[in-house]
């Protein structure tokens, strides 16, 4: 190999060491030769110099390095959950679970996408994306932890979330008892905007399961 591909590969290695996912375009203004890269990442993945998030989608192992040193996992989990399949924010069971709403123990981050219902799985672990429609895509804020940016719901919005999918199985009072909801920290501006995503649901089911909601306070 000469000298020059020499440099160039060391000049990749150095950029994606900072960088805390990257795909071919994003090595363009280094390197404008794809089938260069494709072969550079194939190599890079043999090695074990980078992890695949998603296809086509990778982070180098000095930067999961870094990550770990810094006890910021979990945080960069969330983050790549919303970046491997855009736009989603996270929501349902996993928002749930960190407010101590759920009673069952919970297996991969779940979000909310604009697209079809996707599971994605890699070394991380398990993500699964689930569709609603376009005017329910909201409720959501963009967190900044340990410097990474992650989109993610309202706690009354992964709960709108999470009854939402499931409205059609949720047909008597006694069914939804058995999801064995723990709303003590479920408060009153919770529950106020709650109401508001069931206004722009509009169904009479969603107006049902409210109420179910409201008599298990």
């Amino acid at each position: 190999m000469s000298i020059t591909v020499d440099n160039k590969s060391e000049t990749i290695k150095k950029a994606i060491k900072d960088l805390p996912y990257f795909a071919i375009d994003s090595l363009m203004p280094i390197e404008r030769n794809k089938n260069y890269l494709r072969v550079l990442i194939y190599r890079y993945s043999k090695r074990g110099t980078i992890e695949q998030l998603k296809k086509g989608i990778y982070v180098s192992k000095e930067y999961l390095e870094k990550i770990n040193r810094t006890n910021a996992i979990n945080e960069y989990s969330e983050f790549i959950g919303t970046v491997i399949y855009k736009p989603s924010y996270i929501s349902l069971e996993y928002v749930l679970d960190k407010n101590g709403i759920l009673t069952e123990s919970i297996n991969a981050l779940t979000l909310v996408c604009d697209k079809k219902t996707n599971k994605i799985y890699n070394f991380i672990g398990a993500y699964k994306y689930y569709k609603v429609k376009d005017d329910l895509f909201t409720g959501f804020k963009i967190i900044k932890k340990s410097n990474f940016m992650i989109a993610e719901a309202t706690l009354a919005k992964a709960l709108f979330d999470y009854l939402y999918l499931r409205k059609y199985i949720l047909n008597t009072k006694k069914q939804f008892e058995e999801l064995r909801l723990n709303l003590d920290n479920f408060s009153k501006n919770d529950y106020r905007e709650f109401e508001k995503y069931v206004k722009l649901e509009k169904t009479k089911k969603m107006k049902e399961i409210y109420r179910y909601l409201i008599e298990a306070k």
